[in-house]
């Protein structure tokens, strides 16, 4: 998994906690043909559920934009099989979302979110105060240029990458209370979110932005590798609201979650792998 454990803050709260990231540093990742990635997004596509577009958006600025960064990707194909990330185009001047290619949501439906602004998609978001405060000046801040990042998480018994709510309900946490036998059956699920400038035919900056999802997903007992990040997980997991802890579906979990990493905590240097 390509994320930090480190980079977890403490206590938990939801933020947009955007970063600014070099223009030319990796922005998408190349899928691998016959990964389980892959063969989740070809169900997806087969299905003819991959895209959604407001009819007579124009997306073919923002294809341009996703195609310019990764010449070396394979562009024969279509992008939801070049590309580890879904895509959805931000429209600046309107603040929506105009245009989707999403296989891979995470409990959230896309073809619900089209044509809505950040505001009405941040809605329902648990503890959403910070979120819905800070919308307007990230819509401005994203589609005047730059590149900008941001991280996400969550735990779950799913080793599914496609969890649309209603191609695949939540699949319930394991009926254990052997916390070691538990933990061996969940999955840290880590969103990298990033943000694209789109140009026109002359290179000029339209005032949209491409949004990337990358999904990254790894058995929990896999991805805590150090008695530290066993430590800061606990301490991030112990410090969630009841609104984000039933917004994430872990009030379930969160007892053996915490007993399991609280005694991962104890232990001295790397913790064992499986």
């Amino acid at each position: 998994m390509d994320f930090d454990l480190s980079h977890i803050t403490v206590p938990f709260r939801m933020q947009p906690g955007l970063r600014r990231v070099s223009a030319d540093g990796p922005h998408l990742t190349p899928l691998l043909p016959g990964s389980a990635m892959h063969a989740e997004k070809l169900e997806v596509m087969a299905l003819q559920q991959s895209r959604h577009a407001v009819a007579g958006f124009d997306a073919a600025p923002a294809l341009a934009a996703i195609t310019a960064i990764a010449p070396h990707a394979r562009l024969n194909t279509p992008i939801e099989l070049a590309f580890e990330e879904d895509f959805a185009v931000l429209d600046g001047a309107s603040g929506t979302i105009p245009w989707l290619c999403v296989c891979l949501p995470s409990h959230w439906a896309p073809e619900d979110k089209l044509g809505l602004s950040l505001a009405e998609i941040h809605a329902p978001v648990a503890d959403n105060i910070a979120l819905q405060a800070a919308t307007a000046g990230l819509v401005n801040l994203v589609t005047q240029g730059g590149h900008w990042e941001r991280h996400v998480w969550t735990l779950t018994p799913s080793p599914h990458y496609d969890q649309h709510p209603r191609r695949h309900p939540r699949m319930p946490w394991p009926d254990t209370t052997d916390i070691n036998a538990f933990a061996a059956l969940c999955h840290l699920r880590v969103e990298r979110q990033a943000f694209l400038p789109v140009a026109d035919a002359q290179g000029g900056l339209l005032p949209q932005a491409v949004f990337t999802i990358r999904v990254m997903l790894e058995p929990l007992n896999q991805v805590v590798r150090t008695a530290g990040d066993a430590q800061r997980l606990h301490d991030a997991l112990a410090s969630m609201s009841e609104a984000v802890l039933d917004y994430k579906n872990l009030r379930p979990a969160r007892g053996r979650l915490l007993q399991w990493l609280a005694k991962l905590a104890g232990n001295a240097g790397p913790i064992p792998q499986p």
